[in-house]
């Protein structure tokens, strides 16, 4: 008998997640809330909802988390009606979501003194790749947990690297999305500059794709530098900000240099203050370039 899996956060992300969990038979129940995407699809394949996170543990072995960041994952956890109020001994809890790790840290703590066990499993690569199947997982906890769950975490997953103790998959989680959010906050930036300068958006992307700027941020700014088409990078400016913040702090708690990351975070706070949170990543370049 496949485990009973229960699931918190279908979102853009969780929605695909979900729908290969439920593909490869394994019983799955989903927590109803607004900001759920639609659940149409899942519910034709079997899945049952639940209320509230509290009933969602008590009916799984398995509860998986793909929320927003720290404080959802805390409220959805250690808040009245969360996790632990229904979580029976030996559940593990996965959480996917990116967050602070120190937070992690207290969090697996509080599962474990509840009875439970704990993954931080944070993911990397875009809607389209969860859809598929294909994430990226960097997994922190107990290797021997880490190979029990392993086949839960293939169904929705393509690489899954064990980044060692837990707290340790966030950890790299925002060393990945700080490297790569940068790298996609500095082109913006040279393509608005290129842009004021009266360079060609074709010319400026013909010439980093074959010299030192080629690769994954150019690839998925370039829909937007070519054809103002924002879907190369499903990712909005709010949540950049969030994991940005979330280095820097991780950051400054080891006293690492961090003089750069607070440069890209700064342009991204700009672009939120000033009303554009909602607005997906590419479009940053016509924000600096028209200011």
């Amino acid at each position: 008998m496949k485990q009973k899996i229960g699931m918190i956060g279908i979102g853009l992300m969780g929605h695909g997640i979900a729908r290969n969990i439920a593909k490869h038979g394994y019983p799955l129940t989903v927590l109803e809330h607004a900001g759920n995407q639609p659940l149409d699809e899942l519910k034709a394949a079997g899945v049952t909802t639940q209320t509230s996170a509290k009933d969602v543990a008590a009916a799984s072995e398995v509860v998986i988390l793909c929320v927003t960041g720290t404080p959802q994952v805390e409220a959805v956890l250690l808040g009245a009606g969360g996790v632990l109020e229904g979580l029976k001994p030996g559940t593990v809890v996965i959480d996917c979501s990116t967050a602070v790790p120190t937070s992690t840290e207290r969090v697996a703590q509080a599962v474990q003194a509840a009875g439970g066990r704990f993954l931080d499993t944070p993911m990397t690569r875009t809607p389209k790749e969860a859809h598929e199947g294909r994430l990226n997982l960097l997994v922190g906890g107990d290797a021997a947990l880490f190979a029990e769950c392993r086949p839960i975490l293939a169904c929705f997953a393509e690489n899954i690297t064990h980044a060692g103790p837990v707290g340790a998959g966030h950890r790299m989680k925002l060393l990945h999305n700080y490297v790569s959010l940068g790298f996609v906050t500095l082109l913006a930036e040279a393509a608005a500059c290129a842009q004021r300068a009266g360079v060609a958006p074709e010319v400026f992307v013909d010439v980093l794709a074959k010299g030192g700027g080629g690769g994954a941020a150019l690839e998925r700014l370039k829909p937007f530098l070519l054809a103002q088409d924002t879907s190369g990078l499903r990712f909005s400016m709010s949540n950049a900000l969030k994991d940005l913040t979330y280095y820097t702090q991780m950051a400054e708690d080891g006293s690492a240099a961090r003089a750069v990351a607070q440069g890209v975070r700064q342009t991204l706070e700009q672009a939120v203050q000033t009303g554009n949170g909602e607005r997906l990543l590419p479009e940053l370049v016509a924000l600096l370039a028209a200011r």
